[in-house]
């Protein structure tokens, strides 16, 4: 465990994510992803938690590994056609992932996927939140159209839209 990393998420509160996401940025995301869903038939959600708690930060748990975590716990896996996604936000590292199901992961690669991360966090570091966010969205269904393209006009939205704030 790196001490640095350790401080960082000690300090990075939780009221943080408000001022970075505030409600008609949130609103906006989720009219993004409302929309990219009209374009595919696949499924995305979008997470930002402010840090890991103590414990994650001893064990060195990964952005990567919580986001995990935060796909099992919003049952993204739990999809007709396995073809949840979700962008994974961690604020105190400023560090995105996108974890997709076991569907997605035969057709678009770790790294077509991790070229859509590095976009948006290149719009972190700018602190532009909300816009990296919504480029990231952009990506995903772009890649989304190619592979599930939307067919059937009375698909039902199997998970919400709505942002999830951790």
């Amino acid at each position: 465990m790196k001490i640095i990393r350790l401080i960082k998420h000690l300090l990075h509160l939780p009221w943080l994510v408000h001022r970075k996401f505030p409600p008609a940025s949130l609103t906006k995301i989720e009219e993004a992803i409302r929309r990219s869903e009209t374009l595919h038939h696949a499924e995305v959600r979008f997470a930002v938690e402010s840090s890991l708690s103590f414990s994650e930060l001893l064990q060195n748990s990964s952005c990567f590994e919580r986001g995990v975590e935060v796909f099992s716990q919003l049952r993204i896996w739990d999809t007709e056609y396995n073809n949840g996604v979700l962008i994974f936000l961690l604020l105190a590292d400023r560090n995105v992932e996108i974890i997709a199901d076991r569907g997605l992961n035969k057709k678009i690669s770790k790294d077509e996927w991790q070229q859509i991360c590095h976009l948006m966090e290149q719009s972190f570091k700018k602190n532009e939140f909300e816009a990296g966010v919504l480029k990231g969205i952009e990506g995903i269904a772009k890649k989304l159209v190619l592979h599930y393209p939307e067919e059937d006009k009375n698909n039902a939205n199997e998970l919400s839209d709505k942002p999830v704030i951790l």
